[in-house]
């Protein structure tokens, strides 16, 4: 097993090599863009996280060099910038592909099919959890849970939504993204590379097309809940299982009697019904 000079240098205590520097022109850029983001905060040092995407939107990952320009502009340590970068797993520490596919097999997800998709997308791209593939455009990971339980499973490319993936959907989407094909998200703008993104995420202007407008909503699930919550009535729902139609078109319909269950309306409880207080305890009884 062979060893390189800088690993020689830490086994023996030496002092680490200091970062390259960035060309002039690119430091004067972004030393310019830095003074905009630094001038949004009372207090410098909190303008970290957002220099950290700009300097991740340069070169596509967190480098040496981009961790030694924070440091710099910021009046920081080295060790200071190093221990926020490698806290946020959204900042790359390692080169990654121009397209970031995370698969959620966060709980429902992974019920729902996610563990599947994450394993076919494995074998499909003959990468593992955290890889690139070898012409540099997909990396692979897996993801926890992105508050979109609704629409599972959940695929993200760059923080964009795919929902409703299944294993066929998801080797589609990899392979378009591969071959430079258009890829339009459920929800949100249009596709951009890891970069353009993370400069979004460093607090620029997102200039794609339906950036703005198009947003995105909650799912069905969601929405009974928040008419619930409201107060408003709802229907009981028949789930039946994924892919299986309804036996009937009409969705049942309960009858005044019918006990409905607690998925689909709350039911009053010893504190909320005062005709049925709850009774005193064993000890209370004594």
């Amino acid at each position: 097993m062979t060893t390189s000079s800088s690993e020689r240098g830490v086994s023996l205590g030496m002092p680490e090599l200091p970062a390259p520097a960035y060309p002039d022109d690119v430091r004067a850029r972004l030393e310019t863009d830095a003074r905009e983001v630094i001038a949004r905060y009372p207090d410098s040092r909190s303008a970290l996280l957002p220099l950290l995407h700009l300097v991740q939107a340069e070169e596509g990952h967190v480098t040496r060099t981009g961790m030694q320009f924070c440091a710099d502009v910021l009046g920081l340590t080295t060790a200071e910038v190093t221990a926020v970068a490698t806290f946020y797993t959204m900042y790359r520490r390692k080169p990654s592909g121009d397209y970031q596919v995370g698969v959620c097999t966060n709980t429902l997800c992974a019920v729902m099919g996610g563990d599947a998709i994450f394993e076919e997308l494995q074998e499909h791209l003959g990468v593992g959890n955290g890889e690139t593939t070898g012409d540099g455009k997909v990396t692979l990971e897996h993801i926890e849970c992105n508050a979109a339980c609704d629409f599972a499973p959940v695929v993200m490319v760059n923080w964009e939504f795919f929902d409703n993936q299944t294993p066929d959907s998801a080797k589609s989407l990899v392979d378009d993204l591969r071959a430079g094909r258009p890829v339009t998200p459920t929800r949100g703008a249009r596709m951009c590379t890891f970069k353009e993104t993370a400069r979004v995420l460093a607090g620029f202007p997102d200039e794609r097309e339906g950036a703005v407008e198009s947003g995105g909503s909650a799912g069905p699930a969601s929405l009974v809940g928040l008419k619930l919550a409201k107060g408003e009535t709802s229907s009981a729902r028949v789930v039946h299982p994924r892919g299986e139609a309804a036996r009937t078109g009409a969705p049942h319909e309960p009858s005044p009697t019918e006990h409905l269950s607690s998925h689909d309306a709350p039911q009053d409880t010893s504190a909320s019904d005062p005709a049925h207080p709850a009774g005193p305890t064993a000890e209370e009884g004594e």
